[in-house]
């Protein structure tokens, strides 16, 4: 595993060849999937073994290293140059899954929302004791969602990797915040504006001003948190409904999506947030040349969806 530099931007790829041999379940026009489910009570035989588990011999959640890493903890992380332009280091850092159910026909959208509370603490407390490992600078939680969100398994669950690099797009966040942070201001346009979704006592959700996805939506915690660790006990609960309800929404659609979120690397002041990406339509060609998005479902439209105003 190796990760590489772009020859002049600031942009990374990981080489992972090994993920090639992940399983990848066959469908049935239905949804039906064939053959075992290695996510299931009964075949945790199938997974490396296992870290940790709520819920104790008939289990909720239970996590463990993923079996076809996109990195690893071995060899030397450090970045060097090869020739002016070949800027590379191995692929080093920690790669676990979390699932979330026991039960391979729910979906993360069809638990409860004190699940949704359980799984944000297992968040929590899998970035805390990642962060602590040696070379680790940030650890990315993130969920995929069907096929086009890029789930190889229907079963649901959650992917961490800890890596020895922060991923860009948190320091471009991060720098944003290195004055005042825009995003305090941000919250307190967007909750009374066109595109306001959801708001209890302690979180907004919102869908950006200039959303990348159909359906694209935010969610902050209205007081400036850098980290999960930093919640109360209610904010966690407030930030999750506001999250249970999105899913609510988006599984009248049944599409594929994908959810992340950027807490504050510990040397920025980074808002918290979770940004939740549907993946209804294809980036295509001038998406890919140029960077820039073009989206055919405004974000004023979208927010009507979440509010429950118009179907789609």
């Amino acid at each position: 595993m190796e990760l590489r530099k772009d020859y002049a931007l600031e942009r990374w790829v990981i080489i992972a060849s090994g993920r090639s041999k992940r399983p990848q379940e066959r469908r049935e026009a239905e949804g039906q999937v064939r053959g075992v489910c290695y996510f299931c009570p009964g075949n945790e035989r199938f997974t490396p073994p296992e870290i940790g588990r709520l819920g104790g011999r008939r289990w909720r959640f239970r996590w463990f290293a993923n079996k076809f890493p996109a990195v690893e903890p071995k060899g030397n992380p450090e970045a060097r140059t090869d020739n002016e332009f070949f800027t590379f280091a191995d692929a080093y850092g920690i790669h676990e899954i979390v699932v979330e159910t026991p039960s391979s026909a729910k979906q993360l959208w069809d638990l409860k929302h004190s699940e949704l509370v359980e799984l944000f603490s297992i968040y929590n407390s899998r970035i805390g004791e990642l962060s602590k490992a040696d070379r680790i600078k940030y650890v990315s939680v993130f969920k995929n969602h069907g096929v086009k969100g890029g789930a190889s398994l229907r079963h649901s669950h959650t992917q961490i990797i800890a890596s020895a690099v922060t991923p860009p797009v948190v320091n471009a966040e991060a720098e944003s915040c290195s004055g005042k942070c825009p995003y305090c201001r941000i919250i307190g346009t967007e909750k009374n504006s066109f595109r306001r979704c959801f708001e209890n006592e302690t979180a907004a959700a919102f869908t950006p001003y200039a959303s990348r996805f159909n359906y694209e939506l935010w969610i902050f915690p209205k007081i400036h948190r850098k980290t999960l660790g930093e919640f109360s006990e209610n904010e966690m609960r407030d930030f999750t409904e506001l999250l249970h309800n999105a899913l609510k929404r988006l599984k009248t659609l049944n599409v594929s999506y994908n959810y992340f979120i950027h807490y504050s690397p510990d040397s920025a002041d980074l808002h918290f947030h979770l940004e939740l990406a549907p993946r209804i339509s294809n980036w295509a060609g001038f998406e890919l040349s140029s960077g820039i998005v073009i989206n055919t479902v405004s974000p004023e439209d979208a927010a009507r969806f979440y509010r429950g105003e118009s179907r789609f």
